[in-house]
């Protein structure tokens, strides 16, 4: 399998790098701005991926690494807590872009590549529904990719081309732990249960799910 993944820096792009690569998956990483290309282990410097020029050129750039796509993995996305009173309208702009602008600009590049049969998973947000307190401009943006996935869904059936959202609860990464110091992250969701989800989504045994938002919620032995 040729898996195009994005986000792959994250704490949970970290994760599901290295469970496809495991599961004997060739993978284009693409990572953050600060990356620098090594194609020699299949990374590839993101740079901004809501700009439709960018990702373009790096999604052209890491087809041809791999000779195409089998499935694109799409997790790049951004957080911030802010009530509605005190958001500004840049604050729900500069969501909108992280997390759909990317998604969109990547796929849009990435579909050419794409081969019939393939699937695509996108990251959406349990938490977006219902939004909570704090989670307008978010719980917003995190419903857009949920509004792409089914509709995308739709577009690329006659291509048989599969694409699903999983909708993690809390992740524990290092980063929540230090954000949220009181939290108990036993009630978290670990990013390898995630990721198992994930592969599960791009393999053959999902071949009946497209268009679903499937919650990756539980919290788990690690």
């Amino acid at each position: 399998m040729r898996v195009l993944l994005t986000g792959a820096d994250g704490a949970l792009g970290v994760v599901v790098d290295h469970a496809f690569r495991a599961d004997g998956a060739a993978v284009a990483a693409l990572a953050g701005a600060a990356a620098q290309d090594r194609p020699d282990d299949g990374v590839f410097a993101a740079g901004d991926l809501a700009n439709e020029a960018n990702a373009q050129v790096v999604v052209d750039r890491a087809a041809a690494h791999l000779g195409g796509f089998d499935a694109v993995v799409h997790l790049v996305g951004g957080f911030r807590w802010t009530t509605i009173g005190e958001a500004s309208l840049s604050d729900w702009t500069g969501l909108f872009a992280g997390n759909v602008g990317t998604a969109v600009a990547t796929l849009k590049a990435a579909l050419p590549h794409l081969a019939d049969g393939g699937a695509i998973v996108l990251v959406g947000a349990n938490s977006a529904q219902p939004a909570g307190l704090g989670f307008g401009p978010y719980g917003a943006a995190k419903a857009g990719v949920a509004r792409l996935t089914e509709a995308l869904a739709a577009e690329l059936r006659p291509r048989r081309i599969r694409v699903n959202a999983v909708l993690p609860s809390i992740i524990d990464t290092p980063q929540n732990r230090l954000d949220m110091p009181d939290a108990d992250p036993a009630q978290w969701t670990h990013p390898a249960a995630i990721a198992d989800v994930i592969l599960f989504l791009t393999r053959p045994a999902a071949r009946a799910i497209t268009g679903a938002l499937v919650p990756v919620t539980n919290a788990v032995e690690r």
